[in-house]
């Protein structure tokens, strides 16, 4: 493909249409099956062998071994429901709904329905303060706006939320689940009572386990960690993704409306694998039903692409990732610091 284009093409769509011919041209949008053959049977081998472990070894302090296995067990089922909520793994819609939901109700404890509804508005608009609900002010703040008036336990929060962010993240497997709870009792999941039913089945057989197996002591250690460790691992896959970039005012193309606001992440197939292949965050924004294996293909296309029509493409190692996030918060929280010494 020899097609160009010019930096004063913008907010038609013709960038991102050159940019989909040479991608297509290149066969990185068709399926690859082998490879999710594997990966999905690789995980749930994990999943089950986890368990399996966690009944043999039986009530010991040993255990905490295994919760830290299945932390990361947890975390990439977590990745492999993306990708089906993507539909990279599945070519319809039936089967890619039927194991996103074994995925996340049955296996991780997290509506399918509600994730996958939050993230496609995310897709949409990734990182504008009204319309992406990621940066939504909650218990962290990604705008300085947003930092403003907070008093109490949230104003404490605000104004040391570089410092705090990494203890936070040993909580956001719980605020998962209450996330997932309120969707379902506010009717906003299409799927209602399968997907109560999968997650009430999920938490009980989970409950139960740790019970019967453990003992009172055990149990509760193994919670904590487990969970804890869950959340700690899914906050540092995605927080070096758009944290600390850009906020899109709405009047950007689709192109870089998606490139600007993402960061990739560099590294070897080990990255690719702890991620999620999310690292390539750029190309998956640009291409999210583009299969994982391919992301790291296309990422030579879209750096040469971006260059060659003057947009900025922002690419990190993994450790500079989360110090400008850090230091993203820290200036976010500057204005709350400042109205807070003023009282």
């Amino acid at each position: 493909m020899t097609t160009t284009t010019t930096p004063s093409q913008t907010a038609t769509g013709s960038d991102f249409a050159v940019l989909s011919r040479r991608i297509i041209a290149a066969g990185l949008m068709r399926r690859r099956p082998a490879y999710y053959a594997l990966r999905l049977s690789v995980v749930t081998l994990m999943f089950l062998g986890g368990w399996a472990a966690f009944f043999v070894i039986g009530s010991s302090w040993w255990q905490m071994i295994t919760a830290v296995f299945l932390a990361v067990t947890f975390a990439q089922v977590a990745l492999v429901a993306h990708d089906l909520a993507h539909r990279q793994v599945f070519r319809t819609k039936r089967p890619s709904e039927v194991a996103g939901l074994l995925a996340g109700n049955l296996g991780v404890g997290m509506s399918y329905g509600w994730w996958m509804d939050k993230h496609t508005r995310h897709h949409n608009n990734p990182n504008h303060d009204d319309l992406d609900p990621d940066v939504a002010p909650e218990v962290l703040v990604w705008a300085t706006e947003s930092a403003l008036g907070r008093r109490g336990l949230k104003g404490f929060i605000t104004r040391h939320q570089a410092v705090l962010f990494f203890p936070l993240l040993t909580l956001l497997a719980v605020s998962l689940k209450v996330s997932s709870v309120t969707a379902l009792r506010n009717g906003t999941v299409k799927r209602r009572g399968v997907e109560s039913a999968l997650l009430i089945l999920h938490a009980a057989g989970y409950l139960a386990a740790l019970l019967v197996v453990l003992s009172p002591v055990q149990t509760v250690a193994f919670l904590l960690l487990h969970q804890g460790l869950f959340g700690v691992y899914l906050g540092l896959t995605f927080a070096p993704n758009h944290k600390g970039m850009p906020h899109p005012t709405g009047a950007e193309d689709f192109l870089r409306k998606q490139v600007l606001t993402s960061r990739n992440v560099h590294g070897s197939w080990l990255t690719d694998v702890a991620l999620g292949g999310l690292n390539y965050q750029i190309e998956h924004h640009l291409f999210p039903g583009m299969p994982t294996p391919n992301l790291r293909k296309a990422q030579p296309i879209v750096r040469a692409y971006c260059a060659e029509i003057g947009v900025a493409y922002e690419q990190t190692s993994l450790v500079t990732s989360y110090r400008q996030a850090l230091r993203h918060l820290h200036e976010v929280g500057a204005p709350a610091r400042a109205e807070h010494a003023a009282r």
